[in-house]
């Protein structure tokens, strides 16, 4: 547990394979010496997925580590004044990362197609605010007061026929191009990244999860868990068995976030 600000933040991580895939292309990280919590979930299959979402974790991480604020506190000209500086600290980190998968590729044709989503939570020092950034689908959550509600937007083919009107949530759970991303880690283009800030609240439970658990679960069903007292290890597990009853389509993988 680490304490920043007033509130602590209580966190436990787990991924699974799920029932339908041979690999693991998930990965999460927790950092709570940085206050760095992250998943990100890799595309490729053949093509390397697990590499892709891992070598975007390590980068991302790294370079958010190295780029602390200057003693002189002066920004650099790329930083977006509406931003803390901590917010460009996460965007610069995480457009890393895309260099750094866009690189093995260029440098090796096997792993031509590879590429990953990422979300990722950061706690600043002395801060009782979330910043949270992601690029394609994998999503943040809170659950406050017995509500859930979704901090992300997803990058998604899907997602983008859901807001013209074109289909339900629930339609788009089940479409058979729910799995198309519009931005990802990865490719020719440098990816968009949204970020946003958040007041946290003592209560507060923030999920940060790959595709593999909300498209098999619905958010109630995700909610229902979110709210049984429980340990958060509890909690997390209950998710990832329940998204594998649910079918176990794709990996799985979980990082829980709880201010107190």
């Amino acid at each position: 547990m680490t304490e920043r600000g007033t509130l602590e933040l209580e966190v436990w991580g787990g991924t699974d394979v799920g029932m339908k895939r041979r690999m693991n292309e998930d990965v999460y990280l927790v950092d709570e010496d940085a206050g760095l919590y992250l998943v990100a979930d890799g595309m490729g299959g053949h093509a390397a997925g697990d590499v892709a979402s891992r070598l975007a974790a390590r980068e991302i991480q790294s370079r958010f580590r190295q780029s602390l604020p200057q003693e002189d506190g002066t920004w650099p000209q790329s930083w977006d004044a509406t931003r803390s500086s901590t917010a460009n600290r996460l965007v610069e980190a995480i457009e890393a990362g895309h260099e750094r998968v866009t690189h093995a590729v260029d440098s090796d044709t096997s792993l031509k197609g590879m590429g990953t989503t990422v979300v990722v939570a950061v706690h600043p020092p002395g801060s009782d605010r979330l910043i949270i950034a992601h690029v394609g689908d994998s999503r943040a959550y809170v659950f406050r007061q017995g509500r859930l509600l979704l901090l992300t937007t997803d990058h998604s083919w899907v997602s983008e026929q859901v807001a013209a009107g074109f289909l339900t949530q629930e339609a788009a759970r089940f479409h058979p191009l729910k799995n198309v991303v519009t931005q990802a880690l990865g490719g020719s283009s440098t990816p968009r990244v949204d970020i946003s800030e958040a007041a946290m609240e003592p209560g507060d439970l923030y999920l940060l999860c790959s595709d593999g658990l909300n498209t098999m679960l619905s958010d109630e069903a995700i909610a229902a868990i979110l709210g049984r007292a429980a340990s958060l290890e509890e909690i997390g597990r209950e998710l990832i068995v329940a998204a594998n009853r649910a079918g176990g389509n794709d990996n799985i993988t979980v990082v829980l976030l709880r201010a107190h």
